[in-house]
């Protein structure tokens, strides 16, 4: 299936979380992880639509997981599902990053539509542009990594990556980037400081440097 079909369950009870893996099956692929480290090394090697993570877990909690995930730029989204239903635990649960909390006992019904709200913005994406082993969603201002998930793009961030993926084996100038991206108004170092935002945001291997000329798509 494909990464807008899988979705990471992370639930230690030994119980509840086949329950709920065998029930989502019937609409998401779903990958089911008992413990915080094992849902931090599952995100790490394959990209997931959507997550449910349940906020108490031996070892890591669902919490620290969390902020573990949005510290190494993972925007996958996440809904915590929990026993914990206090407006103090509700809100501590969304600061650390997650999108949705829903609180224990709950309808498999009210779960579904939730997981659909989450990823209905991410399921029509647009045409992707490879650019080697990430994928990039000009019409979605979004990149997806292979290791960390999805990315959100400015709207020059946007422009700028998409005007050298969509011309691959071009070198750009600065000026040509500068008059088709920023305007006239700007400097030439303004591409360098939006290049430069790209590759903290992405990989540095994802825009390449041209020597005397300026930049081209890389391939990471």
């Amino acid at each position: 299936m494909t990464t807008a079909s899988r979705l990471l369950l992370v639930e230690d009870d030994p119980r509840l979380g086949p329950i709920v893996a065998d029930v989502l099956g019937e609409d998401w692929d779903v990958t089911l992880a008992t413990t915080g480290e094992d849902a931090l090394r599952l995100a790490a090697e394959r990209m997931f639509a959507v997550m449910v993570l349940d906020r108490r877990l031996p070892g890591i909690d669902g919490a620290e997981v969390i902020a573990r995930l949005r510290g190494r730029r993972d925007a996958t989204p996440v809904l915590m599902l929990t026993a914990l239903g206090t407006l103090d635990d509700r809100v501590s649960g969304l600061d650390a990053g997650a999108n949705d909390y829903l609180v224990k006992p709950f309808e498999f019904e009210e779960l579904s539509a939730r997981l659909r709200a989450l990823t209905r913005d991410f399921s029509s994406e647009g045409d992707p542009v490879p650019i080697g082993e990430w994928t990039f969603y000009p019409a979605t201002a979004t990149v997806y990594s292979p290791y960390s998930g999805r990315i959100q793009l400015t709207d020059r961030e946007n422009a700028l990556l998409e005007l050298l993926a969509k011309a691959p084996t071009t070198a750009f100038s600065r000026s040509h980037i500068l008059s088709s991206v920023f305007g006239a108004s700007e400097v030439e170092g303004t591409v360098d400081t939006y290049v430069h935002y790209i590759r903290r945001k992405t990989d540095r291997e994802l825009i390449t440097t041209i020597r005397g000329i300026g930049y081209r798509i890389g391939s990471p």
